[in-house]
């Protein structure tokens, strides 16, 4: 065998020990083991490894054994279909849900999370959770032509003598009737839909059914063309790599929600993937003033400097605050107070206001009480306080 075949059999080592080579491959591979003791003993260092990574087992193995496996695979075969930057915060965060509820017991699977938003607080059970996530997820999946997992209409409850649950694995209960205080969204109709539909299920085919879901929306995102159609994600309407990033916001926190409910250690979004997630916030924190203004006419202007009113240079403009985050995502960021009908922002910022990144998207998610939240803050208090207050806007049911 010439060097360039010995080389061509070997790159394939490590998705064979993921099981992952094509039949084929794997046939000759094999062969070729046969005949080389050193490509045989780092078959077998592999696949003791990949073991470790075993759907089977546990997902809390030694730190970053997972890690150098992919390392090693990518390093001799590179990714077919690599995931653009704007997926990845998604394709991470997904992951990380996923090694939690693997750990589950069959009583921690009925424990209940408690999922605060800016209208009140839900409180649904692990599988629920996830039946939220997969509806609005969904949304994705339309937007990139795979299957909606969301019914077109509610299924009928299945009779308790009909469920074919494991001994082992209790039943997501029926679905609780929405709250009615507050926006019920297309979204929460959705979300409700898919409830109704899944009641019954074990909570390990819930799982099946979100888990099998994330992957096809990754490669989806492998795969979009530049230009792809915009998502309606209920509060705004949002380029897909911005919806991706949403989506990621939102497994993280609700995935902590659930590690809150069961005890669960959690760590918070990498650096770099959380850095997207704050920079989405403060894209839409306008939206949010705008909402906060809607709801609460009083936060309309500022007293004694209304929305276009000269600045301190003597140009006429929108009030502007500086946002500066601190932490792994830190960064500095002119956010417009007044929204566009105030005209261009101008002059100098009326306000500063610094906080943790981290902290920011809990704020956005309705996690975090503005009132309580550690702010460094200078210039027009009142234009901090409102800023504080409309972040929790961006929180959805």
């Amino acid at each position: 065998m010439s060097e360039e075949q010995h080389d061509a059999q070997r790159s394939l080592l490590g998705a064979w020990a993921l099981g992952a080579c094509p039949p084929r491959e794997a046939a000759e591979l094999e062969q070729h083991l046969r005949d080389c003791p050193e490509c045989a003993r780092e078959a077998a260092r592999l696949r003791d490894a990949a073991g470790w990574l075993s759907l089977d087992e546990p997902l809390d193995q030694p730190g970053s054994l997972r890690q150098q496996v992919l390392d090693w695979c990518l390093a001799r075969r590179p990714a077919e279909l690599p995931v653009p930057a704007w997926g990845m915060p998604y394709t991470a965060e997904t992951a990380k849900l996923d090694a939690l509820l693997r750990d589950l017991g069959p009583e921690e699977w009925q424990e209940v999370a408690e999922l605060p938003w800016h209208g009140g607080t839900e409180r649904l059970r692990p599988a629920e959770v996830l039946g939220r996530l997969t509806a609005v997820d969904g949304v994705l999946a339309l937007a990139l032509g795979l299957p909606d997992p969301v019914p077109a209409t509610a299924a009928a409850p299945v009779p308790p003598a009909e469920r074919r649950v494991p001994p082992q694995e209790t039943a997501v209960p029926a679905p609780r009737v929405p709250p009615q205080g507050g926006p019920y969204t297309a979204l929460t109709a959705r979300a409700a839909r898919l409830l109704a539909d899944q009641s019954g299920l074990p909570p390990q085919s819930v799982r099946s059914r979100w888990r099998r879901q994330t992957h096809d929306l990754v490669r989806g995102a492998a795969l979009a063309p530049q230009g792809s159609a915009p998502v309606d994600l209920g509060f705004a309407v949002l380029p897909l790599r911005d919806a991706f990033v949403d989506r990621a916001l939102e497994c993280y926190v609700h995935g902590e929600d659930v590690a809150r409910a069961v005890a669960y250690p959690y760590d918070p979004p990498a650096p770099q993937h959380l850095r997207q997630m704050v920079e989405l916030v403060v894209r839409l924190l306008p939206r949010a003033l705008a909402g906060l203004r809607a709801a609460r006419p009083e936060h309309a202007g500022r007293p004694g400097a209304p929305a276009g009113s000269p600045t301190t240079d003597g140009a006429v403009g929108g009030r502007r605050l500086r946002l500066v985050v601190d932490g792994p995502a830190a960064g500095e960021w002119l956010v417009p107070l007044d929204g566009p009908e105030a005209g261009p922002p101008g002059g100098e910022p009326v306000a500063s206001m610094v906080l943790d990144g981290l902290e920011l998207c809990q704020l956005a998610a309705a996690h975090r009480d503005p009132d309580r939240l550690p702010v460094g803050e200078h210039g027009d208090r009142a234009a901090v306080r409102e800023v504080l207050h409309a972040l929790p806007l961006l929180s959805r049911p």
